[in-house]
């Protein structure tokens, strides 16, 4: 029997993905809750009780499931390969996407080694997100297939996950299970009510990436040194001040003392780091949107480019509705251009491509 180590937060939806893989009965089924933070940097307190809930309701879903339950402390990978990734993105004027890197670094880096390593075929999440195995062609022999694993989008488009996935290699993909993809989460919570697990009515977590919900202005302005600096409009015209242009995204409406400024609302349209100077634009200004982007870091979950330039659907930000686009190459990463002018690009950010519901891949936006 396979054996496989479901990452068990202390939240419904993984609660649920290691009860279906129990009741399967084709695998020896194991619980690992992992610990990655556990400090208090400044005034931003992460809530360290919801920290200990969690790690306990893990424990009684293992025990109402009789599965193993295992703890693994990740909190010096978590710092480095994550919490030092995003200060050091924000520090250099960019918007990094701390989930993404967890993923990629947390779950399925150190997670999964570590799972191979005691044994495990396979290790399970409670993401929302289809994998798929599927025969193609092996290039270097025209005469044999080889096997590849693709990601599709789950069947409840409102909880997809694969925007935070698309750093997955396929060595990862091979050992992985994604048991929820094919459920809405009305489904999930009915089933979890059903298996009886003691996380049924529990309420999805929100906030960093194993920190938890926090103020997060006030978490930066606690690593970051705040200085004051100008706020213009887009005609150059100062209109207020910041506390440091490190602190703020492209996009961005709220969390600006800009007076009334014609009672039209504003948005970070364009930022200065080394100036320290913020622009702000109205809703429709052409500052605040772009048709094409660079990407960089670019990883496609087939291993392999396919043939650029691909018209395919991309999005820039988490629930954003796909957009058409066309992608080619571009020096040592990718141009995308869309059909139509995009509000609010972010530097820092992910694009993500996909193609008929199958997520192909994805980059760093420059």
């Amino acid at each position: 029997m396979e054996k496989v180590f479901v990452a068990l937060s202390g939240g419904v939806d993984s609660s649920v993905a290691a009860a279906l893989l129990k009741k399967e009965g084709r695998f020896d089924v194991a619980a690992a809750h992992m610990i990655c933070w556990k400090d208090v940097v400044g005034s931003a307190k992460a809530d360290r009780c919801a920290a200990e809930r969690d790690a306990e309701d893990a424990r009684r879903v293992a025990d109402k499931l009789d599965i193993p339950f295992y703890v693994f402390d990740f909190t010096e990978e978590y710092r480095k390969k994550v919490f030092d990734y995003m200060v050091r993105e924000y520090k250099n004027g960019r918007t990094p996407n701390p989930d993404v890197m967890c993923n990629k670094e947390i779950k399925f880096g150190i997670f999964l080694k570590k799972a191979l390593k005691m044994g495990a075929n396979y290790v399970a999440t409670g993401h929302y997100i289809k994998i798929k195995k599927s025969k193609i062609k092996n290039q270097n022999n025209n005469s044999k297939f080889k096997i590849i694993y693709k990601l599709l989008e789950a069947k409840d488009k409102n909880k997809d996950q694969s925007y935070f996935l698309w750093t997955l290699t396929q060595e990862q993909l091979k050992h992985c299970l994604f048991p929820i993809g094919d459920y809405t989460k009305d489904e999930i919570r009915k089933m979890a009510r059903e298996f009886g697990l003691p996380t049924a009515g529990k309420k999805d977590s929100q906030g960093l990436c194993f920190v938890g919900k926090i103020d997060f202005a006030e978490f930066l302005k606690s690593l970051i040194f705040a200085r004051k600096g100008a706020v213009v409009g887009a005609d150059g015209r100062k209109i207020g001040e910041h506390d440091g242009a490190e602190f703020y995204t492209i996009g961005q409406r709220h969390g600006l003392n800009l007076g009334n400024i014609n009672a039209k609302p504003h948005y970070v349209a364009k930022k200065d780091i080394k100036a320290n100077v913020i622009v702000m634009a109205e809703k429709n200004d052409p500052l605040l949107y772009k048709k094409e982007l660079i990407g960089r870091n670019v990883n496609w979950i087939a291993d392999r480019a396919p043939k650029l330039p691909l018209k395919c659907e991309v999005r820039v930000r988490y629930r954003q509705p796909l957009q058409e686009a066309r992608i080619m190459n571009y020096e040592s990463g990718i141009k995308v251009i869309f059909d139509k002018l995009q509000k609010a690009i972010a530097p820092g950010q992910s694009v993500v491509f996909y193609d008929n519901k199958q997520m192909l891949g994805g980059g760093i936006i420059c």
